[in-house]
């Protein structure tokens, strides 16, 4: 049987050879592999050591399930006790296992709504529109205001949507991601 432990930047391999009976190899069995469930995942190797380990317990585990009862010997069996899963071990690793496995679904769960309630995404500019940009004109950050608050800093004129058009002077030009189409450029005038 074998069992691991991740110690920070160290981890320690286990291990216990010997002849068992069915009880005792089911007991050492579930002793170890416990033991290595809430143990084995403190060191970043760890990760993908503990797993094989797991694993490698399983052949020993089958031959050990195949055996008959115990019958005499010097003394007494030891007790296999509660199966593996059953351990409070055990539970120290599913209960973060299931939670990661839970978040996952629920990650994407909320990503598709903030994406679907618009949360993120740049407003529809029209024409008549007040605005204020709360980033820089690299980087533009524009929302929609009341054109009659403090806030609004600039209106918009008009679209250019033929290739000669161009804005007057004085005017800004507002990003493609404020534009119905994506394709056109909204004009932006002072509002005062």
């Amino acid at each position: 049987m074998r069992g691991h432990q991740g110690l920070l930047f160290l981890m320690r391999f286990l291990s216990r050879r010997g002849m068992f009976c069915r009880s005792c190899g089911l007991a050492t069995y579930r002793e170890m592999s416990a033991k290595t469930l809430w143990q084995g995942w403190w060191s970043p190797l760890s990760v993908a050591i503990t797993p094989l380990t797991l694993l490698m317990n399983l052949g020993p585990r089958g031959r050990f399930r195949k055996l008959a009862a115990p019958v005499g010997g010097f003394g007494p069996p030891l007790d296999p006790g509660k199966s593996l899963l059953r351990r409070p071990e055990a539970l120290l690793f599913l209960v973060p296992m299931a939670l990661v496995v839970l978040a996952i679904p629920t990650l994407f769960v909320l990503g598709a709504f903030v994406q679907g309630a618009g949360i993120g995404q740049a407003p529809t500019l029209a024409i008549g529109d007040c605005v204020r940009n709360a980033g820089d004109w690299k980087d533009q950050d524009l929302e929609v205001v009341d054109c009659g608050s403090a806030d609004a800093e600039y209106k918009v004129t008009r679209r250019l949507d033929a290739p000669k058009d161009e804005c007057a002077d004085g005017e800004l030009l507002a990003d493609l991601d404020y534009s119905p189409d994506k394709m056109t450029v909204s004009c932006l005038a002072p509002a005062r």
